[in-house]
């Protein structure tokens, strides 16, 4: 009998292992954008049980969204022992009816704190606190907090990691039994996106509070533009809440926003009535395929890789598991405009990948409509998009798993997006994995056929990677 070839498999990790937390973009429900601090509706126990149970029966919860996040104004005084407690609103001055209420609905529970001395609505912020509150949110059987900014001090203005790393390091200690999220929220303040995966936190607001109008959401996306980097599996670059269903946006344009917030690896809270909105509102909200690429395992979040700024035409492309391209063609212009993605711009997507050749055949999917546009052999696809619209592709092209190409210094470097190669050698091999800049992070040995996990090495899911041996050669990606 011809024996087996024995596959080894070589895990990497660097630095001590993390909660596997918020792999993909948390997606939930809060109460702020809408309800303030009790504008339209008081914030009471039965206001967030109804919201549970709209959840549920509206089809987000099947959708995927989890969060049913209570924000400013639940807060009563604290005990003699300094533990917060809740007002009045709420059974027996305790969030865990509630948190019971929601987990019985197969949902989680979140809840909202501030960094200083009091909320941004003058209630009892955390600090001096920051233990107590998250034990007694443990306690409470809290799944996710959102860390505000408001009444902080000189010191923690100047080290908000500092300020932030309490409240990770509390949660460390005190969540034992139920994972807690921890979202930080100072506005954009300081760049979070540079240490806000240090503090501990899973998501980082990246501006100030969105509003329910275009000109907002606009702005808001134009300070994603250079953040992509630091968004992937376990920390996410966050927008701020969803607007979707509210103030002014029209129809186009809530398909807009809820289209490049899946587009950016966004978290999706969403932030209207969900008790009364329409039916087209919860079809974008629900929207399968386009919640699909916001949920991709691979994590990344989507570049502009072509524009016309005279015109307010753009282009966006993040890369999709399975050889796949999601690609948003957005008309910011008055008017309905053509719009073009050419292969050569999906290329750009982080200094290279997997080229888009004349000869490959692409699939073009149109998300909103849910159809299969093409099978197209060309070097590029148009679209007419309306004003202020988004069309929404998935590119699909079968051929990529071929034509993986080295072409990056030697026979025996290649780039990769992946998350775990199968490697073939003729033998006796040094695997290395390098950054975009070609400085070595992690090198091992290895002989014959290998598997190696590439989760731990800190490359935002881009790897180059270089072989000793000649003829070696990528055979399978993850």
């Amino acid at each position: 009998m011809k024996p087996s070839v024995l596959l080894a498999v070589v895990s990497v990790f660097i630095g001590t292992p993390r909660a596997q937390l918020a792999q993909t973009p948390p997606m939930g429900w809060n109460s702020w954008n809408h309800f303030g601090c009790g504008t339209g509706a008081p914030i009471t126990e039965q206001l967030f049980k109804d919201m549970a149970d709209a959840m549920d029966s509206s089809g987000m919860k099947a959708a995927g969204y989890t969060y049913v996040n209570v924000d400013d104004c639940w807060h009563g005084a604290r005990d003699a022992g300094g533990f917060i407690h809740a007002s009045a609103d709420f059974t027996s001055g305790s969030m865990k009816p509630l948190a019971d209420y929601v987990h019985a609905k197969g949902l989680k529970f979140g809840i909202y704190t501030c960094a200083g001395a009091q909320t941004c609505a003058s209630k009892p912020g955390s600090l001096g606190y920051e233990g107590k509150d998250i034990q007694q949110y443990a306690a409470w059987g809290v799944d996710f907090v959102k860390v505000d900014w408001c009444s902080i001090t000189p010191a923690q203005n100047a080290n908000p990691l500092a300020a932030y790393k309490v409240f990770s390091d509390s949660i460390r200690k005190y969540a034992v039994s139920r994972p807690m999220v921890l979202s930080i929220c100072n506005w954009g303040r300081l760049s979070p996106w540079t240490w806000g995966r240090s503090a501990g936190g899973q998501s980082w607001r990246t501006t100030a509070d969105i509003q329910a109008t275009w000109t907002s959401v606009t702005g808001i996306i134009d300070q994603q533009v250079n953040l992509w980097s630091y968004a992937r599996p376990g920390g996410w670059n966050d927008p701020d809440m969803l607007e979707v269903g509210r103030g002014s946006l029209t129809e186009e344009e809530n398909k807009s926003h809820f289209g490049m917030w899946c587009l950016m690896a966004a978290p999706l809270i969403a932030g209207n009535d969900l008790r009364t909105m329409s039916t087209a509102i919860m079809q974008i909200l629900t929207n399968s395929e386009l919640i699909a690429v916001n949920q991709d395992p691979l994590g990344f979040q989507a570049q502009r890789v072509a524009r016309d700024s005279a015109q307010g035409l753009e282009v966006w492309a993040r890369p999709l598991a399975g050889n796949a391209r999601a690609v948003g063609l957005f008309n910011r212009s008055g008017a309905a405009a053509p719009i073009t993605v050419t292969w050569s711009d999906l290329d750009k997507w982080a200094a290279g990948g997997f080229p888009w050749s004349a000869d490959s055949q692409v699939t073009v999917r149109d998300l909103w409509a849910h159809v299969d546009l093409a099978l197209n052999q060309d070097t590029s696809f148009s679209v007419q998009v309306p004003s202020h619209g988004l069309a929404v592709l998935k590119l699909f092209n079968p051929n990529a798993a071929a034509i993986w190409k080295p072409g990056i210094g030697s026979q025996n470097r290649f780039r990769i997006y992946a998350r775990r190669v199968e490697v073939s050698t003729p033998g006796r091999h040094r695997i290395r994995i390098l950054d975009l800049q070609g400085r070595v992070l992690w090198s091992r040995r290895g002989n014959g056929p290998c598997q190696y996990s590439l989760d731990g090495i800190d490359t935002h899911g881009i790897h180059v990677i270089q072989f000793d041996a000649p003829g070696s050669r990528i055979i399978r990606k993850f």
